[in-house]
């Protein structure tokens, strides 16, 4: 393929996923800064049936950990990308093993792109998130020794003395310096639609509400009494994909990191009394002493989802595949500290995008039923 002269050609690693979709739908909109975008997006599976194709020019399936698949699949467009867009990520079942698959997807995908003789490549913007300044709380070798940073956590704060596959990256893309440059984007709770999302907070909610509905249960808070009554923050994948392409367009961004929150701040009683009006199910005040494992109900009740997939005509989801996102609610709603990032940065570059937490549960919900992943 010809490289068309000045043009912005973006490459979305995870296009299929809940910031990948936003983000896709962001570029390809008339208004993108930047644009227009001519996109490529990309993922591991086939595209899903509720993927929109109209949000992409091209789609490529390949596997980033495989450095044949990704020669053959990215070397024939290294002459015409100019951004990399990384919101890829696989996870395993240790924090080191987490640093080798996804360093290698990223440096395969950053060296294929860069290994043709007119590559045009010039920017990678990386999501990553804050487990940055809280330590890799989902691997259980490491969980409970933990002692992470003091909220609001800011972008300069120093890294914290555990493996973490966040640092990895970030120090893979500093070694392209000066040719290319990067943003990192440090997101809280990404709130967004898709069925192949390694942790979807919304997508897990939605499954357990109507389990509970199908199963006569009540829908009980899986956490603890203190993330109930205190502040946490969450990441509207609108918000995320606007602020991954504001930094990826100027040289005033040029390496630097940036938290994205929605910009205000809920408790997780205010969260649940939302999510029980979404869903018509009672709400049900937080008690210690009914507390529960939502893992091990969620794997109890894989057959009942499997019920509720059949008679609604659902895509077909399993159970198996979200119990690592579950893990992760678990994690998260039973820590001892807010969850809490300072966005002064982002505003003091002049990005000031943001969302109404509460407010967008209801629209991410309706999407997900719009395509057909939740009843």
């Amino acid at each position: 393929m010809a490289k068309i002269p000045n043009a912005s050609v973006a490459l979305v690693v995870g296009v299929t996923g809940m910031a990948g979709l936003s983000l896709a739908e962001a570029l390809k909109k008339p208004t993108a800064l930047g644009g227009p975008w001519k996109v490529y997006g990309t993922a591991r599976r086939s595209k899903p049936s509720w993927f929109p194709s109209s949000i992409v020019d091209h789609f490529i399936s390949f596997d980033a950990t495989n450095l044949d698949d990704t020669i053959k699949n990215l070397f024939p467009i290294s002459n015409e990308v100019t951004h990399v867009f990384w919101v890829a990520i696989q996870v395993r079942e240790n924090e080191e093993a987490n640093i080798l698959i996804n360093s290698t997807m990223l440096k395969n995908v950053v060296d294929v792109l860069k290994s043709g003789t007119s590559s045009p490549l010039c920017h990678v913007t990386l999501q990553t998130g804050t487990k940055h300044y809280i330590g890799p709380v989902f691997d259980p070798s490491l969980a409970n020794q933990l002692v992470a940073h003091e909220p609001p956590f800011h972008e300069d704060m120093p890294r914290l003395p555990y493996p973490n596959f966040y640092y990895t990256q970030e120090d893979v893309l500093a070694s392209y310096a000066p040719s290319i440059s990067y943003s990192v984007h440090r997101p809280s709770i990404i709130i967004g639609a898709s069925s192949r999302s390694v942790y979807n907070t919304l997508l897990c909610l939605a499954v357990y509400a109507n389990i509970c509905k199908h199963q006569g249960l009540p829908f009980r808070y899986p956490g603890n009494g203190y993330t109930w009554e205190h502040f946490n923050e969450a990441s509207d994948a609108r918000v995320l994909a606007e602020q991954q392409i504001w930094a990826a367009i100027s040289e005033k961004f040029k390496n630097q990191a940036f938290n994205c929150t929605n910009g205000d701040v809920f408790t997780w009683k205010s969260f649940w009394k939302e999510l029980c009006k979404v869903f018509n199910v009672e709400f049900v005040p937080f008690d210690e002493k009914e507390k529960f494992d939502v893992v091990e109900m969620m794997k109890d009740n894989a057959s009942a989802w499997d019920k509720i997939v059949e008679e609604h005509g659902l895509l077909k989801t399993k159970m198996q595949d979200m119990i690592a996102a579950f893990a992760a609610i678990k994690a998260v709603l039973n820590l001892e500290f807010q969850l809490v990032s300072n966005m002064t940065k982002s505003r003091d570059f002049g990005f000031f995008g943001y969302a109404d937490t509460l407010r967008s549960i209801e629209m991410w919900v309706r999407r997900l039923q719009d395509m057909n992943i939740v009843p």
